[in-house]
């Protein structure tokens, strides 16, 4: 597994951000992307038994493009800085909390759990059920194992409401947690755990420590979403 390639092409990428560099070092590109198959080839084969939901994905099911297909009309750059997946039970796209593994150097090799772009079903499922049940999101929020691994627990620094969500009162005890538009965990690795020997061991105990908060925001969700 060619992580140290992978790494570098990502860098020489940021470095050369172009359709005509990219069409220049396309054997470049697949080689990187192979390394990256396999990274996340690996991290399933093991994270199946902390979670079955990912047992039957394969990396073709998570993998996103490195292509922006969504980019910003002010934004020179064709292709992302940082190479990934989305590991959750019916693919990257799927709308359901999962996991993220991303590998972009500088230290901003990442692996996120939670949801980071739900729909807006998605999120008014998932604060109906920390309204209904907030003493379990809050266990879940602040469990030991969890913290362990993603000590700066639920982010709170992304886009959120100025307003309590319509249907909730100002006074709500949870507000703060129902406002936000987005429920998710953050794990940075610098350039050298990726390098390591127990990487993929590394991102594997991160989605077990996750994986009973992913559980709360999945059970909030209809298979219908």
């Amino acid at each position: 597994m060619e992580l140290d390639y992978l790494l570098d092409f990502m860098a020489r990428l940021a470095a050369n951000n172009t359709t005509a560099w990219m069409a220049g070092h396309r054997p470049d590109y697949q080689r990187a992307r192979a390394a990256c198959t396999e990274l996340v080839r690996q991290v399933l084969a093991q994270a199946a038994a902390t979670d079955p939901d990912l047992a039957a994905l394969t990396p073709a099911d998570v993998l996103f493009r490195l292509h922006k297909n969504d980019r910003a009309h002010r934004d020179p750059e064709p292709y992302k800085r940082r190479m990934g997946a989305g590991l959750k039970r019916g693919g990257r796209h799927a709308p359901r909390a999962g996991y993220y593994l991303a590998i972009q150097p500088g230290g901003r090799s990442w692996l996120g759990a939670g949801t980071f772009h739900p729909t807006p079903a998605m999120l008014a499922a998932i604060r109906q059920e920390i309204h209904y049940n907030a003493a379990e999101f809050h266990r879940q929020r602040q469990a030991p194992e969890l913290l362990r691994y993603f000590p700066a627990g639920l982010d709170t620094t992304g886009p959120q409401l100025t307003r309590p969500p319509r249907g909730y009162a100002a006074a709500d005890p949870d507000l703060a947690w129902l406002r936000l538009k987005t429920f998710g965990l953050n794990h940075f690795y610098p350039d050298a755990d990726v390098l390591a020997p127990d990487f993929v061991a590394q991102v594997v105990a991160g989605i077990a420590a996750a994986r009973p908060f992913v559980d709360f925001l999945n059970e909030a969700l209809p298979e219908t979403l």
